[in-house]
């Protein structure tokens, strides 16, 4: 049974997220204490063009120290709804504009630490736009076949795991 939470205190907050630590009663009756991270949540994109292939992108990620292969992704603004979010960074980050955006699943990122709610979604009917990079993104744009991206995942050449989870639902779910 889930217990209520006992108390709340804010350590950090910044204009991405905060971070928290929360106490709740343990099954037992004592504390338990959990720092968390708070975050507004995000949404991921699966751009599919016409063709079949995939958009990917190779983003520079200074955190791992990585460039990554990645599906297109961005933080929700304050108020903003999920799927307007993933109709703006796909066409930020990939330069294609999408005329429909669906919903496809959503899922936690890393629940032991993070709230953060990822919302997937595919983007199809996919024109040629601009791309619209943030000064500190450095993405390229690949459009890659299915099957590469089968062997992508397989390999360990796709580490970031909001893209392997999208990916994979995607791959199970809706493709033969």
């Amino acid at each position: 049974m889930m217990r209520a939470m006992k108390s709340r205190e804010e350590l950090l907050s910044n204009s991405l997220f905060k971070v928290a630590r929360l106490t709740f009663e343990g099954p037992d009756g004592s504390e338990i204490v959990r720092d968390v991270i708070e975050h507004r949540g995000a949404a991921v994109i699966l751009p599919l063009m016409d063709d079949g292939r995939v958009i990917l992108i190779r983003n520079v990620r200074r955190t791992v120290g990585k460039v990554l292969w990645e599906l297109p992704a961005g933080t929700l603004e304050p108020g903003e709804a999920p799927e307007l979010c993933a109709a703006r960074e796909v066409e930020e980050e990939t330069g294609f504009r999408a005329g429909s955006i669906k919903p496809l699943t959503a899922f936690y990122a890393s629940p032991g630490i993070l709230d953060e709610r990822m919302h997937g979604f595919i983007a199809t009917d996919l024109t040629p736009s601009t791309q619209k990079l943030d000064a500190d993104e450095e993405i390229e744009v690949f459009p890659i076949p299915q099957w590469q991206i089968r062997d992508m995942i397989k390999d360990g050449h796709i580490e970031d795991g909001k893209t392997i989870a999208l990916l994979l639902y995607w791959m199970h779910m809706y493709t033969p």
